[in-house]
């Protein structure tokens, strides 16, 4: 599981994210649909901004190995981020 907290002035907040929602997540951004759609929902944007790029396809088999490699490491910290006014972010395993 994935452990998300996040400390402000006058909140903090701790989010668990089990690695489940991660292969979820990983199934629904790596679909021909959302790759098919996301293109065409920017197609117009980047037409007026004249830039010439599409989403690349995420390949779901090479994100697999990465999801359970993480899952052998617990208790790693990915993100440990503290800004100057006090705010910390921090992504654990």
């Amino acid at each position: 599981m994935m452990h998300l907290k996040v400390k402000a002035k006058n909140m903090r907040f701790t989010i668990p994210i089990p690695f489940a929602v991660l292969d979820l997540a990983i199934s629904i951004l790596s679909s021909k649909f959302l790759h098919k759609n996301v293109n065409k929902w920017t197609k117009k944007y980047f037409e007026r901004k004249k830039i010439d790029f599409s989403f690349p396809l995420i390949n779901k088999k090479s994100l697999k190995p990465i999801i359970k490699e993480l899952k052998n490491n617990k208790g790693l910290v990915l993100v440990d981020v503290k800004a100057k006014d006090g705010t910390e972010v921090k992504v654990r395993l």
